[in-house]
């Protein structure tokens, strides 16, 4: 999922051009559910018959429109129904580009289009335990990865500016008890503490996601612990000023 960190207008509605190119090579969604989990997370439903027959793996990401196929934001789903044309996301409200505007503001019955889905993540070779590291961009994607494979032992480690709000959304989507959540301090204070919390028991894979700094971080932590660089799956989603690196 996007996080956006440049301040952008509001998503306009696509001209005639824009319509056309849409059409033609975008997937149609209409909105069914938009549910707060928390004070600034939301959980969204899409369906439509676009959703039906789709070939989806945990990682993958969508690209939805912001009234432009050229201006796209970048979510990764938590969930697809195939059989029943139905996908759900996790959107994070921050700052005030076009993605948060629509996470949330987008209500029941509004339409929507968009690209994917499109490879990202996979973690489908792993066999043993993951720990995965990530911020408020990733708690969809964690919950994705432990509901891909329920027998598989996931631990969370999230940097976040409100740890309570990340519990509750950690809490409404059922994976609270595997997550643990840092407030982010001045100086990224906190990341020492997060970086305490990386025991594998030795043979764990360490996926790293969310800002490109706290990624390379952790990753040459891990790298100075002796952990082989086949362990470690580092996924960078966003840096400062960008609105996204996927």
């Amino acid at each position: 999922m996007t996080i956006e960190q440049v301040p952008a207008s509001p998503a306009e509605a696509p001209g005639r051009l824009g319509r056309t190119l849409i059409r033609l090579i975008m997937k149609h969604a209409r909105v069914a559910a938009n549910e707060a989990l928390g004070d600034r997370y939301r959980l969204v439903t899409l369906e439509g018959p676009d959703l039906r027959g789709v070939q989806w793996i945990a990682g993958e990401f969508i690209q939805l429109a912001m009234g432009s196929a050229f201006r796209a934001r970048a979510y990764t789903p938590i969930d697809w129904d195939a059989a029943a044309g139905r996908m759900r996301l996790l959107g994070y409200l921050h700052g005030g580009g076009p993605g948060s505007a629509w996470v949330g503001g987008v209500r029941p019955g509004d339409e929507c289009d968009f690209f994917g889905p499109r490879r990202s993540l996979d973690v489908r070779h792993v066999a043993g335990p993951i720990v995965f590291c990530g911020d408020e961009t990733a708690v969809g994607l964690a919950h994705a990865l432990i509901r891909e494979n329920p027998s598989r032992r996931v631990t969370c480690r999230f940097e976040v500016d409100d740890a309570a709000d990340g519990r509750a959304a950690a809490a409404g989507l059922g994976i609270g008890a595997a997550t643990t959540f840092y407030a982010r301090q001045p100086g990224d204070g906190h990341l020492a503490a997060l970086e305490e919390g990386l025991a594998d028991g030795g043979n764990a894979h360490f996926v790293l996601t969310g800002k490109v700094g706290t990624v390379q971080r952790l990753r040459q932590t891990l790298r100075q612990r002796g952990v082989a660089s086949a362990r470690i799956l580092p996924k960078a989603y966003w840096a400062p000023g960008k609105a996204g690196l996927d």
